[in-house]
C-alpha cells in the first residue's frame, strides 16, 4: 500500500506539471498590455508603439499600449511590479528605471528585485549643443568660455540623464560652474533655439534637424561612439574624457515571477523584430539605434547601469524629492 501511495503521489505531481505546462504552452490566449512609463509622443512611447504591432503579429494576440506617466516613471513601474506575473502585463521604460531608485527617496522599487528585464529595444545618445551666437565651436572652447561668462544649460528635466550627465561633466570632471535650467523634454531644445538659454543638454532626436538647419551648433554627443544621425559630431569621450557615457536607453520589463519561458519568448521575438528593416529604419529616423541583447546580459547591464547612476547621483548630489 505504501508503494502504491508513493506512485500515486508521483503520478499526481506529474499530472499537475502537465496541466501547468500545457497552460503556459498556450500563452498567450488573450490580449497583452504594455504599460508605458511616459506620455504619448515621448521617445519611450514611440519605441513601445513601434514594437507593439509586429509583436502582436508574432504572438497572435492584440498588444495594447497604456500610458501611465508620473513621478519620473515610478507610478508605472510600481503598478506593473504589483501586477500578476502571468505574462500579460509588461512595462516599457527608459534609463530612468535605473536612475530613479537613487534619485528618489522612495521610488518604490529596486532594480532587479520587483521586475525582470525582458528585452532592450533601443539606445540614443544625449547631445550638448549651443545657440549659434555662442562663441564656442568645440567642447574645449565651451568649457573655457564657461570660466569667463556665466553660462546656463537647458536639460530635459531634473534627474534625467541629460541633467545628471551634464552635471557630471561640468562640475565633477571639468570643474566649471554652469547653471542648470530644467525644461520639459519637448521644450529644452526650443529654449536654446529661441535664445532663452545658450546651451542645451538633451536627447539627440529633437536636435538633429535643428542642427542640420543651422539653428543650433552641436558640440559633442555622450555615447562612446559617434551617432549615425550626426556622424561629424565628436563624443565627449574622445574630447579628453575617456569612458564618459550618458545614454538614454529603452527596455521592456515584466513582474518578478513571470514564467521564464514567456520572458525568453518575448525577448526572442523583440530581438527578431529589431532586425526587421521597417523597425530598424524607423528607429534610425528617430535617431535611435536598435540594440539586441539576451536576458542574462540584459540583467547584468541593468545592474551595472543602476550602480553607475547611483554613483553619479551621489557625486552630483541630485535629488528630486
Amino acid at each position: 500500500m505504501r508503494r502504491l501511495f508513493f506512485w500515486g503521489r508521483a503520478g499526481l505531481m506529474a499530472a499537475v506539471l502537465a496541466v501547468f505546462g500545457s497552460a503556459w504552452a498556450a500563452w498567450p490566449d488573450k490580449p497583452i498590455k504594455i504599460v508605458v512609463a511616459f506620455p504619448p509622443g515621448s521617445s519611450t512611447d514611440i519605441v513601445a508603439r513601434a514594437l507593439s504591432v509586429p509583436l502582436s503579429e508574432a504572438l497572435g494576440q492584440p498588444v495594447v499600449i497604456e500610458n501611465k506617466p508620473g513621478a519620473g516613471g515610478n507610478i508605472a513601474t510600481v503598478g506593473v511590479a504589483r501586477s500578476a506575473p502571468d505574462g500579460y502585463t509588461f512595462l516599457m521604460h527608459s534609463v530612468a528605471y535605473a536612475v530613479n531608485p537613487s534619485l528618489y527617496s522612495k521610488a518604490g522599487y529596486e532594480v532587479g528585485k520587483e521586475l525582470n528585464a525582458v528585452a532592450l529595444a533601443a539606445v540614443s545618445p544625449n547631445i550638448l549643443f549651443v545657440h549659434p551666437s555662442v562663441k564656442a565651436n568645440t567642447l574645449a572652447e565651451l568649457l573655457a568660455l564657461s570660466k569667463t561668462d556665466k553660462l546656463s544649460y537647458a536639460s530635459s528635466g531634473n534627474g534625467t540623464t541629460t541633467h545628471l550627465g551634464a552635471e557630471l561633466l561640468f562640475r565633477n570632471l571639468a570643474k566649471v560652474d554652469v547653471q542648470h535650467v530644467p525644461y520639459a523634454p519637448a521644450s529644452a531644445a526650443n529654449a536654446v533655439v529661441s535664445g532663452q538659454v545658450p546651451l542645451g543638454s538633451t536627447s539627440i532626436p529633437p536636435v538633429v534637424q535643428l542642427a542640420k538647419a543651422g539653428k543650433v551648433r552641436p558640440i559633442a554627443v555622450t555615447s562612446l561612439k559617434r551617432s549615425g544621425a550626426l556622424p561629424d559630431v565628436p563624443t565627449v569621450a574622445e574630447l579628453g574624457y575617456p569612458g564618459f557615457e550618458a545614454n538614454t536607453w529603452f527596455a521592456m520589463f515584466a513582474p518578478q515571477g513571470t514564467p521564464e519561458d514567456v520572458l525568453q519568448r518575448v525577448n526572442a521575438e523583440i530581438n527578431r523584430i529589431l532586425q526587421t528593416r521597417g523597425v530598424s529604419e524607423g528607429f534610425a529616423a528617430q535617431s535611435l539605434e536598435a540594440i539586441r541583447m539576451d536576458r542574462v546580459t540584459l540583467e547584468a547591464y541593468m545592474a551595472s547601469e543602476a550602480k553607475k547612476w547611483a554613483g553619479v547621483v551621489q557625486l552630483t548630489g541630485a535629488k528630486v524629492d
